[in-house]
Formats: C-alpha cells, sequence, structure tokens
C-alpha cells in the first residue's frame, strides 16, 4: 500500500494531478541526488532556483494556481526537504503575496517579476531576537524623516534566506501610534547587514539569518501601501502557513515510504520481514492513518481557501495537526529504521531535525493551540 490510502488522488482534477506528478518529477530528478549533501554542507542549492521559477514554483495563485494545485507543489518539494519548501514558501507567500496585495502599483511592476523568475530572491523580517510568538511587542522602529524618506533601525531574527535576499519585507511600529507596517528593503542599502546563523541541527539546506537594520534609509515611495496594522502581517503569515500544512505531509510520505519498505525487506528473527511483527505493523498503520487524515485536512482546507471561506483559525488547525503529524511520523519511521534511523543513506532523520523546526516556525503548536481557543470560546488566553 502505497502513501495514499483512501485514494484521494481520484479526487483530485486532471490538471491537480499534472501539477502534482510533474513536480514529483522535478523532485526525484533534481532534488533528491543532491540534498542530502547539501544538509551535510548547510548548503542552500541556489542553482535550482531558475529551474524552480520555471516550474511555476514562485507565486502560487498569482500564477493562477489553484489552492489546490499550489499545496501539492508545496507537498512535494518538502518530500524533497523542508529547506526547498521553505524557499518557494518565502518568496510566494511572504514577499510576493504582501507585494501584490499590499503595495502599489510601482511596487508590483518592480518587483513581482524579478521575483517570480528567480531573479530576485526576497525575505521576510518580522520575527525578533526577544519577540517571536509576541510581534506586536517587536522593537523596530520606521521614522518618517521629513525629506520624502524613511530611516529604519532594528534586528530581525532567524530570516529564512535572509543572506541572500535582495529585497527583505521588513515590519516596524511608526509613529506615536506604534503602528506596525510594512516596508520594502533592499539589502544592499547602507546599514543593512545580515549574520547568517551556522551551527544548525535543522534546515541544514537552508540559509537563515540574522538582519541587522543600523538608520537604513528608503524612499517613502518603498512603504506598502496598503499594510498599515499588524493584521496584514499575520495575513502573511496565513499563506505561508497554508504552504506549511501541505508541505508536512510530504516530509510524512517520504518518511512512512521508507520506513515500510525497510521494514518488509530488514529481517530479523527465524528470516521474517520486520513487517511481520505486530508492533512494527502498529506503528505503520498509525502512520498511514495519520498522512490519511492530513491529506483530507489538506483538501478541505484548500476547497475552503478556493471559495474564499478559509478563516485564520482554518489554517490554524491546519498547519498545528499535519505537522504534528509529520512529526510523529518522522519519530516512528526513525524507530523502525533502528540504528540506520539516523544515517543519511535514509532520509527520515532529516525531515524529522527539519520538522523540529517546522513545528516553531511560523506559530509554534502552542500558539496554534491558544489560536484554535480563541475561536472556540471567545476568549482569548495568550496573556
Amino acid at each position: 500500500m502505497d502513501d495514499d490510502f483512501l485514494r484521494i488522488d481520484a479526487t483530485l482534477t486532471d490538471n491537480e494531478r499534472l501539477i502534482r506528478d510533474s513536480t514529483r518529477r522535478w523532485v526525484d530528478e533534481h532534488v533528491l541526488p543532491i540534498i542530502a549533501a547539501c544538509a551535510r554542507e548547510a548548503r542552500f542549492p541556489l542553482e535550482l532556483v531558475p529551474a524552480m521559477a520555471a516550474m511555476g514554483f514562485f507565486g502560487g495563485s498569482l500564477n493562477g494556481a489553484s489552492s489546490v494545485e499550489y499545496g501539492l507543489m508545496m507537498q512535494e518539494l518538502e518530500r524533497g526537504d523542508s529547506a526547498v519548501r521553505s524557499f518557494a514558501s518565502v518568496q510566494s507567500a511572504l514577499v510576493m503575496y504582501p507585494i501584490h496585495a499590499f503595495g502599489s502599483g510601482d511596487q508590483r511592476q518592480r518587483w513581482l517579476p524579478p521575483l517570480r523568475s528567480g531573479e530576485a530572491v526576497g525575505c521576510f523580517g518580522l520575527t525578533e531576537p526577544d519577540f517571536g510568538s509576541n510581534p506586536g511587542a517587536m522593537r523596530t522602529r520606521a521614522r518618517r524623516t521629513g525629506n520624502g524618506e524613511i530611516e529604519i533601525s532594528g534586528e530581525k531574527a532567524w530570516i529564512t534566506n535572509g543572506s541572500i535576499a535582495h529585497l527583505a519585507v521588513i515590519w516596524a511600529k511608526e509613529g506615536e501610534t506604534n503602528t506596525v507596517s510594512g516596508y520594502l528593503v533592499e539589502t544592499d542599502r547602507p546599514g543593512v547587514r545580515a549574520e547568517t546563523i551556522h551551527g544548525k541541527h535543522a534546515l541544514r539546506a537552508s540559509v537563515t539569518a540574522n538582519l541587522v537594520l543600523d538608520a537604513v534609509r528608503i524612499p517613502a515611495s518603498n512603504a506598502l501601501p496598503g499594510a498599515v496594522g499588524l493584521k496584514h502581517a499575520l495575513q502573511c503569515l496565513d499563506q505561508a502557513r497554508y504552504g506549511i500544512g501541505w508541505g508536512a505531509i510530504g516530509a510524512a510520505s517520504a518518511c512512512y515510504t521508507a520506513a515500510r519498505e525497510y521494514a518488509l525487506t530488514r529481517k530479523q528473527f527465524h528470516g521474517r520481514p520486520i513487517a511481520s511483527h505486530q508492533l512494527v505493523q502498529a506503528k505503520l498503520v498509525e502512520m498511514a492513518s495519520g498522512l490519511a487524515h492530513a491529506q483530507l485536512l489538506a483538501l478541505h482546507v484548500a476547497r475552503l481557501k478556493d471559495r474564499g471561506e478559509a478563516t485564520a483559525a482554518h489554517i490554524s488547525l491546519f498547519k498545528r495537526d499535519n505537522v504534528a503529524m509529520a512529526l510523529a511520523t518522522a519519530r516512528a519511521a526513525r524507530d523502525i529504521l533502528g540504528a540506520n534511523g539516523i544515517a543519511s543513506d535514509y532520509p527520515v532523520f532529516r525531515h524529522m531535525a527539519n520538522l523540529e523546526a517546522v513545528s516553531t516556525y511560523e506559530g509554534t503548536h502552542d500558539i496554534h493551540t491558544l489560536i484554535l481557543g480563541h475561536a472556540i470560546t471567545g476568549i482569548e488566553a495568550f496573556g
């Protein structure tokens, strides 16, 4: 039995299957042969960016893809590695989306084409060293200088693509009201400094950096006119969380497939495959069941999103539950593989480590639990 126990494939349209299958082939041919080495070397494969752009991975719905089609792309990219999906998610959901949704006509014309083609790489600066789950308490400030410029000072932390980006979407407080607003900051401006974070045990094939903005001057026209208020930053996060919910299925599928194949070929005790033992079968059943539930959740949230009915709470449930499922699947797969579960010959430990990070970014499991609690009861419990 493959990773589609409930035959959800039959509910997809021909175009949805075409997009999934073409993305899967691309990952098999271009990502899987190199990604283990990239993780060992802590290197993002920038050489893949032009091909990713040609495949239409940057932009999602801005390129006319449905929510299911975009989700299936993210699923297959993360079957390769979370780093590859993260790159596409940031480019699409956290950079192109806010420019399209909140930017001016000039900003869209200037930046969307090179971001879509991969000629420009973007990053998203919301999290700070002291404020992750509570972004509204950020310290980064934007100040109007009176000569048609805005001066931004502050520090952003754990920024995917931070030290390879040409453009940063920076969120900062402005004015006496401390209104959180969005700004486009070219990373070659004086005062911008990116410090790559080394020594990560997860997302090793992804570029992660801290961004320091030291009195960076930008023209007032670089402010995103429609991005006034923290809710707009959170809307961007919802777009990214949506892609993560699909991506988690890809990582879980890779781990389940590796564990199932290993259990059927690894023989112990009287020459029988370990898949013949009840405890191993129980683990495989839980993995297949979790994947089936995650696939159904993904498909339903996607259909809601295409109808304009998906709420932030729906997407929180989606990200929370699917990433938890994927992490549990990776841990069970590592257990089935025994000592081989920590070897880079198999993808399991790489996915498991990545999912520890994915479980944290774009809202931790606990934060999404509180978001859902608020949606259910009407009472905030963040304090």
